[in-house]
């Protein structure tokens, strides 16, 4: 019971970091996107334009993770015997779709103005400042998520995280583009929006990717197992293990292992162990859950191992 209130303390503890973090993202970005695309109207830079509008890509996506934040922290029910945690995965599946869309439209737009240079205006320098105060802000911004989604182990909010770098780099090349413009290099602007649009596509594809891989059951990472498999063999009375496997829930793991143990012991004490070991796994692995089948070993086998 001990350990079941202390995870329930620490989910929920990781819920309202989770949720302060995304709400003080979607604040920022809703003061941020409304200048940038006031300032790009009256100084004619139709690149702070559409960095305003990329800024409010970032509200949507802080709308998917307080969604999936909610979502994920609802107990098991009778639809959903292991929780709903991967409504995470299922955010950062989202969250990398639209970093690659938006990755794919600065190409599309930056391609455009290669091909139609004659389509970019001069600017007024106040461009620059907002763009440079801009790019300020949401590197800050990402630096904060970003810490906070370590401290919690979040991957939801390392991808969204990583979705507010995405818009410091849209603000960098629009700095580079309108610093070009006023000193007479307006291709500089395309050509970076390009460089980083991919980049910004890539980064996308890899949060996708991740997700969907973790939707189809994927294992936890080698370090991961091999600390669950030490954590198994170390507990008393545990004389060997195999046919142990692992899945991604969330940002938690299920365990489903075969344990040996002396085959002279109890049906109760055999119990015992079983439970020791799902208590420490659960406690220091990062588990959901420990699925146990106890097999007798014979004290020669033992040896012999």
């Amino acid at each position: 019971m001990h350990h079941t209130i202390s995870n329930e303390n620490d989910s929920h503890t990781r819920s309202q970091a989770a949720k302060k973090s995304t709400l003080v993202s979607a604040v920022l970005n809703i003061f941020l996107s409304s200048f940038q695309i006031i300032t790009g109207i009256f100084s004619g830079s139709q690149g702070l334009i559409a960095d305003g509008v990329h800024s409010f890509s970032d509200l949507v996506a802080d709308g998917v993770v307080l969604t999936a934040n909610k979502k994920s922290s609802k107990p098991s029910d009778d639809d959903h015997h292991y929780g709903h945690l991967r409504y995470e995965t299922g955010a950062s599946l989202i969250i990398g779709a639209i970093l690659f869309a938006v990755g794919a439209g600065m190409i599309w737009s930056a391609g455009n103005k290669l091909w139609h240079p004659d389509t970019i205006a001069s600017v007024h320098i106040s461009a620059l400042w907002m763009a440079l105060f801009a790019l300020v802000v949401k590197e800050l911004l990402f630096r904060y998520m970003l810490r906070v989604a370590k401290r919690i182990q979040s991957s939801m909010l390392i991808a969204n995280a990583w979705h507010a770098r995405s818009d410091a780099a849209s603000s960098l090349v629009v700095s580079i583009g309108i610093i070009g413009n006023l000193l007479g290099f307006p291709w500089l602007d395309p050509v970076a929006a390009l460089v980083v649009g991919v980049l910004i596509a890539r980064m996308g594809y890899q949060f996708a990717a991740d997700a969907l891989h973790d939707l189809m059951d994927r294992c936890a990472d080698a370090d991961t197992e091999a600390q669950i498999r030490e954590l198994i063999l170390t507990t008393p009375g545990v004389q060997g293990l195999h046919n142990m496997k692992t899945r991604k829930m969330g940002d938690r793991i299920l365990v489903d292992v075969h344990i040996e143990v002396d085959g002279s012991l109890s049906v109760q004490e055999g119990h015992a162990i079983a439970v020791a070991v799902r208590d420490t796994v659960v406690r220091q692995g990062n588990a959901l859950n420990v699925m146990t089948h106890i097999d007798p070993c014979t004290p020669a086998k033992v040896v012999n191992r």
